[in-house]
């Protein structure tokens, strides 16, 4: 039984590691997607997750597939199609270690799951569902994922949106911005970047956590900030959070360790999201923060996320 389902993109990522003198670079495959990172992040802690999704019947989705059992992910809710084939991701990295994405997704696996596809049983007794925005892109995804989160919301799971806002994925900006909206009606929790605040209303974080809290019927909003940490805040309390100095290597995937990690302190705490104190926050929020900050010193999403001791130790 999964305290935590993902449902959404599982995807390869083709990271840089060097450049040859011609200026090409030698990339390598890691296994991710949000859904794939987050999934890893919660199971690191000791949750017991499962993932919902599509890889394609290829040595990439095979790949996806091992990486999260070897993660401890439960991954029986991952279909392998012989249809499709497994989406790819290439990633490109600048001086800062800030990432951006070319995806070969035409169509991808992870845009193919059906809802008929979909075990909703496992959702019965979870106690958080987390998605994104990518399985929103395209149909038949976008319903199935409606389904699932409308199936757990009725069940009484809290529901954790991440935006995780990808540009090239959508056919215009107005649709992005739609389907964003509605997973904020929908959710409890939600974690957004300083980008995707920016990218909604031209807001700060701080103004757009507030805007969301207030607006929506989320109970705790935590905007992550790269390297300026963090801000979370609920009904009763609002803290800012500083992440560790360390040498960055390659952000994918940091925002999804973070989600990951702030589950399982979340979970941990064991309060509703709307009444957790500010000792609560700093706690769920410093944690993340340093998790976060540590998986950027490796290269990919998925086998990036730290031991709780590592974490703890920079702590």
């Amino acid at each position: 039984m999964a305290d935590v389902i993902a449902i959404g993109e599982l995807i390869i990522d083709f990271a840089p590691v060097s450049v040859d003198i011609d200026g090409y670079p030698t990339i390598a495959a890691k296994s991710g997607g949000a859904t794939g990172n987050f999934a890893a992040a919660c199971s690191r802690y000791g949750i017991n997750t499962y993932v919902i999704g599509k890889v394609g019947d290829d040595i990439f989705g095979k790949l996806l597939i091992g990486s999260l059992k070897k993660a401890g992910v439960d991954t029986s809710g991952v279909i392998e199609d012989k249809a499709v084939f497994t989406t790819l991701a290439f990633v490109t990295i600048d001086h800062l270690g800030d990432r951006s994405f070319s995806f070969s997704r035409k169509p991808g696996a992870d845009t193919c799951l059906v809802a008929d596809e979909i075990d909703f049983s496992v959702i019965d007794n979870a106690k958080i569902l987390h998605f994104g925005t990518l399985p929103l892109t395209n149909e038949p995804c976008r319903t199935a994922t409606k389904k699932a989160v409308e199936y757990a919301k009725k069940a009484g799971v809290l529901i954790l949106f991440d935006p995780n806002y990808r540009p090239p994925l959508w056919d215009s900006i107005s649709e992005a911005k739609e389907q964003m909206l509605w997973g904020l009606e929908q959710a409890d929790i939600v974690k957004i970047s300083e980008d995707e605040i920016d990218f909604l209303w031209g807001l700060t974080p701080e103004k757009g956590a507030e805007k969301i809290l207030s607006e929506y019927k989320t109970k705790l909003v935590m905007a992550t900030c790269g390297p300026q940490g963090a801000y979370l805040l609920n009904k009763t309390a609002s803290v800012h959070v500083n992440p560790p100095p360390v040498n960055v290597v390659d952000t994918t995937g940091a925002g999804d360790v973070f989600a990951g990690s702030a589950t399982y302190q979340i979970l941990k705490l064991s309060k509703p999201p709307d009444m957790l104190t500010s000792e609560d926050l700093s706690t769920i929020g410093k944690f993340a923060a340093t998790a976060a900050s540590l998986s950027t010193q490796s290269h990919g999403g998925l086998q990036s996320v730290p031991d709780e001791v590592e974490v703890l130790k920079l702590l």
